[in-house]
């Protein structure tokens, strides 16, 4: 089984912080290797379409984010950054 996670945080979707399966939003599973990798691309793509940057790791962890959508830390006194994250898992 393989699976798309969707998580939005105010970190990169590979750090994995203890508590990161609160931030997810939505998991999608599918049963072979090649429904995986199209609902990726399409995915992948639409993201791109809307967040003005990008970055990943590991071919399976991506972060996508736009500079003007942070929310205020009180805990840092500042306003942290808001990442739209894609974790892939393989079962």
């Amino acid at each position: 089984m393989y699976k798309i996670i969707y998580m939005v945080a105010d970190f990169e979707p590979w750090w994995l912080f203890d508590g990161w399966e609160s931030s997810i939003i939505s998991t999608e599973e599918y049963q072979s290797e090649e429904e995986l990798h199209n609902a990726l691309e399409a995915k992948l793509n639409d993201f791109r379409k809307k967040y003005q940057h990008e970055a990943s790791k590991e071919k399976r962890f991506f972060a996508f984010w736009n500079d003007d959508e942070v929310e205020f830390c009180e805990a840092c006194d500042d306003d942290s950054q808001i990442y739209h994250g894609i974790i892939v898992e393989t079962l």
